[in-house]
């Protein structure tokens, strides 16, 4: 018996991922690095607040990629947080990428709580690397990773570190194979 049309083109659909965070962490330019030229811009239904969403293409996979506005809490006060977080419960994305200024990790830390609250998969990605190593700081990145229970990668989306790591464990989160996972990336 055929399956409704319906079924069919959400078995299709790219994966989801949606890029989240505080305004100024980094968000934009990780989008840019994951996305390329793959680039649209619109606006969220009934608000003036730009949504850009654009595709990543990897080892012959495609995914849907969603810059969401800046956001502090899931307790909003913005419409920009507002929005952001109707996109997080309403499309309810098949991965969540939480993009942290890594100097100021403690501070941003209770959105990724937040975020793993509500059931959805997330990937700490610790942003501005370089600047939390000239102020000679460090983050104990397996400590945190077994504290928190997620995936942690280090980036500096300015330069590109770290953004060949996030591709390929965004890859293996949605194709596993035989290879050791990349959640133990440091």
């Amino acid at each position: 018996m055929p399956r409704p049309a319906q079924e069919i083109s959400a078995e299709k659909r790219p994966p989801l991922i949606m890029i989240v965070g505080n305004p100024n962490v980094g968000k934009s330019v990780l989008f840019h690095k994951l996305t390329g030229r793959y680039v649209t811009v619109s606006n969220y239904p009934g608000t003036t607040v730009e949504i850009t969403q654009g595709t990543l293409h990897y080892k012959g996979h495609r995914y849907t990629v969603i810059d969401s506005p800046g956001l502090y809490s899931l307790n909003p006060i913005t419409e920009e947080e507002q929005v952001a977080r109707r996109m997080l419960l309403r499309q309810r994305p098949d991965l969540v990428l939480h993009v942290v200024d890594a100097k100021n990790l403690a501070r941003m830390l209770p959105l990724t709580l937040q975020i793993m609250e509500l059931g959805l998969p997330v990937v700490l990605v610790l942003n501005m690397m370089d600047e939390l190593e000239r102020a000679g700081l460090q983050v104990d990145i397996p400590a945190l990773r077994q504290s928190l229970g997620i995936p942690i990668i280090p980036t500096v989306s300015l330069s590109g570190r770290g953004i060949a790591e996030l591709k390929e464990l965004i890859d293996e989160h949605f194709h596993p194979s035989a290879s050791p996972h990349l959640s133990a990336c440091d």
